[in-house]
């Protein structure tokens, strides 16, 4: 998104625009009436990058418009983003541009913040990071009260945390995440409440157990453990999967088991096709759950055809997308064998075509008797 791109006065018709070019294909398919979670107009996005454009003595933080990709666009205020990245820009520009250790062949900032006010920059260079410049980014972190990255080609310099920590209320329940800067975090903090919250609500209390596919930190993970005896969640990346253990002990869950397998390995351990020594570890063995439900929050790509069928032989499926397309493809398929029972559309990416669709579907007691 480009400044450009903000228009307040447009946002409801904007969002009833997407709405209304996808909801015939879901009506389509025996969808419900969705729910719909509209995003705060301005200040919603917890991340940010600019490149950083060097002209003589002048320093600023800019974006390119793709039709335009050699004319910079600089960067005063971008309203997209969260108040502390908003309210940071000035003092941090003007603090870059004064100290040549720190901006000596600086190309890129990445800002990672939280709805709690936790505040973390990374500095990306062209250039090896040595010890006067981890002197002149400490005092920038102490002088500006943010956590300070800085990365090069192989290196990457931690002065205290490389990660946020965030609150997030899930139906008037209170959780805690670490959120680290190179790991998958949701970009709208506000409307990641509101999917979170509807997402607990579709699922009663049950004494059965849950498998979730592409967990990363834990951001479903944990909220939905409380409605389940047993969970089970994958993922590949490492840096996820660490964060992830941590969260569940910031949150006091000890009911929840991770894998670091990809969705397709799952697939393959449950279906007995191959056996992973990773498992090994598990506290309880993998035959000794009790699955009905699984949670899938894939990649635009959608679900591959062994993990699809794997899903549909599930009581309940809880799908979570950001491509409607992809989404429409697998309900097509989930469809033969499941009845939605809810829909919910949230606006994660306003002013732009892109929307995140959440529904829950319930086996039909046709194909379950045929089990």
């Amino acid at each position: 998104m480009l400044p450009k791109d903000y228009s307040p006065e447009l946002y409801p018709s904007l969002l009833k625009a997407k709405i209304d070019e996808i909801w015939p294909a879901f009506e389509a398919l025996g969808a419900p009436t969705p729910d719909i979670f509209p995003s705060p107009i301005h200040s919603f996005r917890m991340r940010a990058e600019f490149r950083v454009w060097h002209e003589g003595d002048a320093l600023d933080f800019v974006m390119f418009d793709p039709t335009e990709p050699k004319k910079p666009i600089v960067i005063e205020d971008f309203p997209f983003a969260s108040e502390p990245i908003r309210q940071l820009l000035a003092p941090l520009r003007a603090a870059l541009q004064i100290d040549h250790k720190l901006r000596y062949r600086l190309f890129q900032i990445e800002l990672l913040s939280t709805l709690s006010g936790d505040l973390l920059i990374t500095l990306i260079y062209h250039r090896r990071l040595d010890d006067s410049w981890e002197q002149a980014a400490l005092s920038l972190s102490n002088n500006l009260g943010i956590k300070v990255v800085g990365r090069s080609k192989g290196q990457k310099v931690i002065l205290s945390e490389d990660w946020v920590n965030e609150t997030l209320y899930v139906n008037a329940e209170c959780y805690h995440f670490k959120q680290p800067e190179q790991a998958f975090t949701q970009p709208n903090a506000s409307v990641n409440q509101a999917m979170l919250s509807w997402a607990v609500k579709q699922i009663p209390a049950s004494d059965t157990d849950l498998l979730e596919l592409y967990c990363g930190i834990g951001n479903f993970t944990i909220p939905l453990s409380a409605n389940y005896r047993r969970v089970l969640a994958t993922e590949v990346s490492k840096v996820a999967t660490r964060a992830a253990v941590d969260n569940l002990d910031l949150n006091g869950v000890t009911n929840v088991a991770f894998a670091r397998l990809s969705a397709e390995e799952m697939t393959q351990a449950l279906t007995g096709t191959r056996v992973f020594r990773r498992l090994a570890s598990l506290e309880h063995a993998l035959p000794t759950y009790d699955f009905d439900t699984i949670f899938v929050d894939p990649p635009r790509a959608g679900l591959d055809r062994a993990t699809l069928e794997l899903t549909k032989g599930f009581k309940n499926i809880l799908y979570i997308s950001c491509n409607p397309l992809t989404l429409l493809d697998n309900m097509a398929d989930i469809c033969g064998t499941h009845t939605i029972t809810s829909v919910g559309f949230f606006d994660q990416f306003p002013y732009t075509k892109h929307l995140e669709c959440g529904v829950y579907f319930t086996q039909r007691k046709d194909n379950e008797a045929a089990k």
